[in-house]
């Protein structure tokens, strides 16, 4: 594969390229495009939209961007698992700690609900994520692990497996007494 020499000037005058700019990128000499990846992955993402705008497929890193496309799934997976963790956690310590309840808990919860909300809106082939057993085991072991490190509570005070159901956690409504 290969891709232009003028691309790195116009890497460094602007982030998002014409048309235009992408045809002038491949009017010029080529160098592989491998060394641009392996350099600087936000040149190269810069360089590959320009192709793509311009109908340069035979130009095209397929390999990298296949893998750049797969990477955007696992990281919309992981920002669900970190959000429901986070969730999940500080219920855990609004269940088992209730002397210490507060309105910064409450806000955590709150702002962690509604920013699944947001993504599963946003990516709704997500939502079978919530319903996997083996997914909702891992995310509720971090979650115990949390609310392990911050109550000082002990791994035996806490249920194995979630107890509370997905449309529990994600009610605006629901705290667990």
């Amino acid at each position: 594969m290969m891709v232009t020499l003028v691309v790195a000037a116009m890497v460094v005058s602007s982030e998002t390229w014409s048309l235009a700019d992408a045809n002038a990128i491949v009017a010029y000499g080529e160098v592989p495009m491998s060394s641009s990846y392996e350099k600087d992955v936000v040149a190269w993402a810069s360089e590959q939209a320009a192709l793509l705008r311009a109908g340069k497929f035979n130009l095209l890193d397929i390999e990298h961007i296949a893998d750049e496309v797969e990477d955007v799934g696992r990281s919309e997976k992981r920002e669900l698992a970190s959000r429901m963790s986070l969730l999940l956690a500080h219920l855990i310590k609004w269940r088992f700690q209730p002397e210490r309840r507060g309105k910064s808990w409450r806000s955590t919860i709150k702002v962690q609900r509604k920013a699944l909300a947001v993504q599963l809106e946003d990516v709704p082939s997500l939502k079978p994520t919530l319903h996997n057993p083996h997914w909702l085991e891992g995310v509720w072991a971090d979650a115990v692990a949390k609310a392990i490190e911050d109550t000082g509570l002990g791994d035996e005070d806490f249920p194995e497996v979630c107890p509370w159901s997905v449309e529990e956690l994600l009610d605006p409504g629901f705290l667990p007494d």
